[in-house]
């Protein structure tokens, strides 16, 4: 039905900016508010409701979303997270980066998909759009080559920019989810040690079992005398004196089912046709350069843009080295930065198509 085609790093006509390497400030900035929480559908809940997925309530259980359900298991109602129906992500749309619905896929890991308020229809090569979204920095992506022109889907908010389109995420159920929270104008993963070496006070597994018990709750931890709080509604951690951003995102699985393994084994490099991706990282002036090999030159490097696009395939949270002139670097696709391994100076980078 569609294609996938582009993580945005430009404005489009649509008058919104898009940026594959997100820059978030550690500090706490406004933003433009959600469409507002969902409440539980009263139809759903007394039994039916003639609206079906159309219905822009949530169909669960109102007593689970507030964690009291007397009947627990034996509930004949959908539950959050566990009961009678595991979500893959959250139903609310206050939940800034998971998906608003919670049916299940059809076998495969993740089904993409978009409703022009007729039916839901997959997303061709969805598997590109997921290797985005497992990326904590990634705000949004373009597709292409779609029904209704180009898409822009933002991951935030999970709502399609522009035209009257839904989009949502179904899950197998077997989703792992990582949490991350902004530190130093980076996403750091919750759970592992800090810069000194220190053992995390919390565990991201921790995290998301309060989560998928309660998404409207919040997880409280301590890191010594301090009393740090994740709000899961407004995806922020909040301490004394400092809020800084929350974000949940899955870990990227290549489908295995059917046409959907032949659509991983090719890669991301068949996105489109007269379009490739290509690796950058930004100059002293803040202009962009692509990574070349440049043999005999000052400049020369051990890797080039399809070197590191391989590597992205493989695992887009993973991490690879190379060298330049004899200098050693590291370029971390998670917080899309290159540090110099001796220096600790570092630089951004980005995946675009050209």
């Amino acid at each position: 039905m569609a294609s996938a085609a582009q993580s945005d790093e430009e404005n489009t006509s649509e008058g919104e900016s898009y940026v594959s390497d997100e820059t978030d400030s550690d500090e706490y900035s406004d933003e433009e508010s959600d469409d507002g929480q969902r409440e539980p559908c009263k139809f759903y809940n007394r039994g039916s409701c003639r609206d079906g997925d159309e219905c822009p309530y949530l169909h669960v259980c109102k007593f689970a979303l507030k964690g009291n359900c007397r009947k627990g298991s034996k509930c004949k109602l959908k539950h959050p997270g566990g009961g009678r129906s595991s979500f893959g992500g959250s139903n609310r749309s206050s939940d800034r980066s998971t998906s608003t619905d919670e049916k299940l896929t059809d076998g495969r890991c993740y089904q993409w998909q978009l409703n022009d308020g007729s039916c839901w229809m997959d997303v061709d090569n969805d598997h590109i759009i997921e290797a985005q979204y497992s990326l904590p920095h990634t705000k949004s992506i373009k597709i292409y080559n779609t029904q209704y022109g180009a898409v822009s889907i933002d991951f935030n908010k999970m709502r399609v920019y522009g035209k009257r389109l839904k989009v949502r995420r179904l899950d197998d159920g077997n989703t792992v989810w990582i949490w991350y929270c902004t530190l130093s104008h980076k996403w750091i993963k919750y759970g592992e040690k800090d810069s000194k070496g220190n053992p995390s006070p919390v565990k991201n597994s921790d995290i998301e079992v309060k989560f998928q018990s309660n998404p409207t709750s919040s997880f409280t931890f301590k890191k010594g005398s301090e009393t740090f709080e994740i709000k899961f509604p407004e995806m922020r951690q909040v301490s004394h004196n400092r809020k800084r951003r929350v974000t949940r995102r899955p870990v990227y699985q290549q489908q295995q089912a059917g046409a959907a393994a032949s659509q991983a084994a090719q890669g991301l490099q068949n996105l489109n046709i007269g379009t490739k991706p290509q690796w950058q990282f930004e100059g002293d002036s803040g202009k962009w350069h692509e990574f070349k090999q440049r043999r005999g030159s000052s400049t020369e490097s051990s890797v080039t843009s399809d070197d590191i696009e391989r590597k992205f395939q493989q695992n887009p949270n993973s991490k690879m080295t190379f060298k330049v002139n004899g200098h050693s670097y590291q370029l971390d696709f998670g917080a899309m930065i290159q540090t110099n391994l001796k220096t600790k100076h570092t630089r951004n980078i980005r995946r675009v198509l050209v």
